[in-house]
């Protein structure tokens, strides 16, 4: 069975070109636009990992974090922030994921991070 990700991002080339690199490497996707649909898709299945976007256009990613892992539903899944901002100390600071990625970002780095969170 696949190891499930969850992607959270506004911009759709971002959104696309993550899940095109995460399905070549043979996991499954399911892809968010915003805060409302990836709470949605929550309700359905719990995911292996979620890769979030700081900034959407109904909330932000560090506050998703947060409630994420103040849960001890969802505490476990490892979280990897993006984002296109380089104050990454801030964020560190607002949130416990265990990984952060600035856009743009080297494709081969991105995958070998999730790989060691979600190895296939």
């Amino acid at each position: 069975m696949k190891k499930c990700i969850y992607v959270v991002e506004d911009n759709p080339s971002i959104r696309e070109i993550i899940e095109f690199l995460l399905t070549e490497e043979l996991y499954e996707v399911k892809s968010c636009r915003d805060t409302k649909s990836f709470w949605h898709q929550m309700e359905n299945q719990k995911p292996d990992m979620i890769i979030l976007d700081i900034m959407l256009p109904d909330g932000n990613g560090i506050d998703i974090c947060a409630k994420l892992k103040q849960n001890v539903k969802t505490y476990a899944i490892p979280v990897m922030m993006m984002s296109a901002n380089n104050n990454l100390a801030h964020v560190k600071s607002k949130c416990t994921a265990e990984d952060f990625i600035n856009k743009p970002f080297d494709l081969n780095d991105f995958a070998k991070r999730v790989e060691k969170y979600v190895p296939n």
